[in-house]
């Protein structure tokens, strides 16, 4: 989903409930998270499967990830203050990013672990009622992975749609393993197991590094070209209508905010009390205008002169 939606459904779901709601989707994906972790383990212990160690391994990363998650989710709901005087949004970006980060350890893991099981040697036991196991788990985390998905994306919510896919890519292992072990009974072919688990781990490297990727550009503030464009668009439409001009527009995400600076360039001869109150009134039509929470400084020029004192102010180094 794209930043300019998640802020946008952010906004819209701005409220006490929707943070309530957050925190409950959260609390529920530990507590799930942790009773399967518990039913994987026991799977591997009857089965003794490279592959479902590879799940069970997943899922504790899992777990540590959402208790993250779920801290994070309330120091982001926190106000401004003197030691963060642009708050504590950002650390959604963290949170996903360190998400995306466990989801490559435990795929490291995994491809470790199948390769050291194949080599000191194979045997599977139980095979059925450990499929069934995994069977179980991956049925609700399908159901988990799309509930946590639809709710951040619902409320904009960042945190709650990379815990989501941590989720869905825990179902693509549990169904590598369930291959593996179908394969393995049919076949009795020992190998389908650990070359199952490594595929498996191949396919959440993807997902964990796209979080990753996400989590950079967010806290690097990185620039999007919908939010660029949209700000753009709202500001030569109320600029235009005070016969004003702009430049040097800034913007950032920090998380479900957005930060704006925008230099506004007024004729010669406009008083300085007159080209604060359109100033102003630039800032709130914007503000109105605009889909999303936001927060929007404007400096005050001259049409004529700005590029001349710009020059003198300029420092000699540069």
């Amino acid at each position: 989903m794209r930043s300019l939606d998640l802020l946008i459904k952010a906004n819209q779901s701005n409220s006490e409930t929707v943070h309530r709601s957050q925190q409950f989707a959260i609390g529920m994906s530990l507590a799930i998270g942790f009773l399967i972790l518990l039913g994987k383990t026991y799977a591997y212990f009857i089965t003794g499967s490279a592959a479902v160690l590879s799940d069970a391994a997943e899922s504790v990363v899992h777990v540590f990830a959402v208790g993250f998650a779920a801290f994070s989710v309330w120091l982001s709901q926190r106000p401004a203050d003197h030691s963060h005087p642009y708050g504590h949004e950002k650390i959604t970006f963290f949170s996903a990013g360190m998400e995306g980060g466990l989801i490559i350890v435990a795929a490291a893991f995994i491809i470790y672990a199948a390769i050291q099981k194949w080599i000191q040697g194979l045997s599977l036991e139980h095979i059925t009622e450990g499929a069934l196991l995994v069977f179980g788990a991956a049925v609700i985390n399908l159901l988990l992975g799309g509930y946590l998905l639809w709710k951040g994306k619902k409320t904009g919510s960042l945190i709650l749609i990379a815990n989501g896919r941590h989720v869905l890519t825990d179902v693509w292992t549990s169904g590598a393993v369930l291959l593996a072990l179908l394969l393995t009974q049919w076949t009795g072919w020992l190998p389908f197991d650990p070359l199952c688990a490594i595929l498996a781990a191949v396919n959440i490297l993807w997902s964990g590094g796209n979080l990753i990727r996400h989590s950079i550009g967010g806290l690097m503030d990185e620039g999007d070209p919908d939010i660029d464009g949209m700000i753009r668009a709202v500001l030569e439409d109320e600029t235009k209508k005070r016969n004003l001009n702009f430049h040097e527009l800034r913007y950032r995400v920090s998380g479900s905010s957005l930060w704006v600076e925008v230099h506004l360039l007024f004729p010669k001869g406009v008083l300085l009390k007159e080209a604060h109150n359109s100033a102003s009134e630039v800032e709130a039509a914007v503000s109105k205008r605009l889909p999303v929470s936001l927060n929007i400084v404007t400096h005050l020029e001259p049409l004529r002169e700005h590029d001349e004192l710009h020059r003198k102010t300029e420092s000699p180094h540069h």
